[in-house]
Parts: C-alpha cells; sequence; structure tokens
C-alpha cells in the first residue's frame, strides 16, 4: 500500500509536468497543421482564419504546377543541397580533423582567425562575393551558390571538437601499419565519426534548402531559382493566393522534414560528439 501511495503520489506532482509538456508540444505542432490546413483550403477561407482540412488540395496543387516552374525549382534546391553538403562535409571534416590532430602554433592561430570570421554577419560579404564570381562568370550556376558555403568556421569548429574523442593510439597504430595521412582519414576517422557526419549533414543541407538571401543575389535568371525564391515570388504582387502560397511552402518543407527524421537519432549523437 506504501509503494502504491508513494506512486501515486509521484504521478500527481508530474501532472503540472505533463500539462506543460502537452501545451508547448502543441505550439510547436500547431504551425505544421495549419500550413497543411492552409495547403487544402481556398485564399479566403485562409484569410479569414479557418484551421480545419478543406477541399482545394489538388486545385491549388494544380494551379501551382501551372503557374510556376515548381520542378524546376525543387530540382534546383536538390542539386545545389546536395553538392554543397557533399563537398562541405568533405572540406570541413578534412580541415578538422587536422586542426585536432596535428597541433601547432600556426595552425591555431589560423583557426582562432577562423571562428573571429563567424562574427562577420554575411550581409557584409555580400558585395564582395558578387563581384568575384561574376568575374568569374558564375552567376545563375551550382558552383556560384555553393562555394560561398563550402567551408564554414562553425563545421569545421563542430568537426574539430567531435575529433578529440578519436583515439589516437589508433592513428598510430595505423602509422605502424603503414597507411598514410590520407589513408587514415579515409579508412578509420571517416567510418568512426558517422554520427558527426550525420549531424552536419543535416545542418548543412537545411541551411543549403533554405537559402535566401545569398540565392537571391546571386541566381537572376528563373530557370535557375530556388524553392524559397518561389515560393517569395508566390506572394509578390497586388493579390497573394494565400491557398497557392502554403501548397508552395509545404512542398518546400517536406525534403528538409524527411531528411531529418530519417537521421535524428544520428544527429542527437552526433551534436553529443559521439565516436563509433
Amino acid at each position: 500500500m506504501t509503494e502504491k501511495k508513494n506512486r501515486s503520489a509521484i504521478q500527481r506532482r508530474l501532472i503540472p509536468t505533463y500539462i506543460f509538456l502537452i501545451i508547448v508540444s502543441f505550439i510547436s505542432v500547431f504551425p505544421f497543421y495549419w500550413m497543411i490546413s492552409a495547403a487544402t483550403n481556398t485564399s479566403f477561407d485562409v484569410a479569414n482564419g479557418k484551421i480545419i482540412p478543406g477541399t482545394h488540395a489538388l486545385e491549388n496543387f494544380q494551379n501551382l504546377v501551372q503557374n510556376t516552374e515548381l520542378w524546376g525549382a525543387m530540382g534546383n534546391s536538390f542539386l545545389y543541397a546536395l553538392v554543397q553538403t557533399l563537398l562541405a562535409l568533405l572540406i570541413c571534416s578534412l580541415a578538422g580533423f587536422g586542426f585536432e590532430l596535428y597541433h601547432d602554433k600556426k595552425k591555431d592561430l589560423v583557426f582562432t582567425i577562423l571562428l573571429l570570421a563567424m562574427m562577420i554577419p554575411q550581409v557584409a560579404t555580400i558585395i564582395p562575393l558578387f563581384r568575384m564570381l561574376s568575374t568569374l562568370n558564375l552567376l545563375n550556376s551550382v558552383w556560384g551558390f555553393i562555394l560561398p558555403s563550402l567551408s564554414t568556421p562553425f563545421l569545421i569548429m563542430m568537426f574539430r571538437q567531435n575529433s578529440r574523442n578519436f583515439p589516437i593510439d589508433v592513428m598510430e597504430a595505423a602509422r605502424i601499419d603503414g597507411l598514410n595521412e590520407f589513408q587514415i582519414f579515409y579508412r578509420m576517422y571517416l567510418p568512426m565519426m558517422k554520427a558527426t557526419y550525420a549531424a552536419a549533414a543535416v545542418i548543412t543541407f537545411m541551411n543549403a534548402w533554405n537559402a535566401y538571401l545569398w540565392p537571391r543575389v546571386i541566381m537572376t535568371q528563373p530557370d535557375a531559382q530556388t524553392m524559397p525564391l518561389l515560393i517569395a515570388n508566390l506572394s509578390s504582387g497586388y493579390a497573394t493566393d494565400y491557398g497557392l502560397l502554403m501548397m508552395g511552402v509545404l512542398f518546400c518543407s517536406v525534403p528538409t522534414m524527411i531528411v531529418f527524421f530519417v537521421l535524428q537519432k544520428q544527429f542527437a549523437e552526433g551534436i553529443t560528439g559521439a565516436v563509433k
């Protein structure tokens, strides 16, 4: 009886916590629900605050396909995000590997400069970057999109921090077996840092997919636009079709959600610095 009373007392004390978690969960999920509901309603219904799903999803989808370059923008976003993710992971992991496992004062100075670069806002670099890439004829290209983001101080710092858990004894044993530094990286470091790569992949892919300011500057032709640019164009003009707009937002949101839910376990492990 005493044990049951203690258990019931503990459960009663947890009731406020459960209520708080339910409220926070509802607040977090409601915008996503409203987005789906708005994508199935007309613009008039959305403007009047209707939150119940409607029957105009197919109509909004057809209007989106007919009035915009949906598939072209979707293909561009996938191409730019995938290329940027793959190259950024390779470059930043190599940099983090080198900064942490091969220490000297000059490397530490360079790393300090990289960290200071994180304090420079993106807006301050847009004009010089645009002039550089324009001179190189890289406007409206995948390389113009990804080059400024291939080596980010945050990802380098992330790989360097997680590289501290990499066993030095394993690297020394590999050297004794005749492996060079690049072989150690590809055969040993890369497989043991899978969780970090997954976390970095999620961050990089989402940043590249959702990028708006830099693509708005560098992508001047309609056939080079990405999904965020397409959605921004939907809300321009004198009248906005909110049902059409929210259908576009839904299409833009689904890929990043899929990537996150597929890699959420590895993402959590990589953020905490797990090494396998």
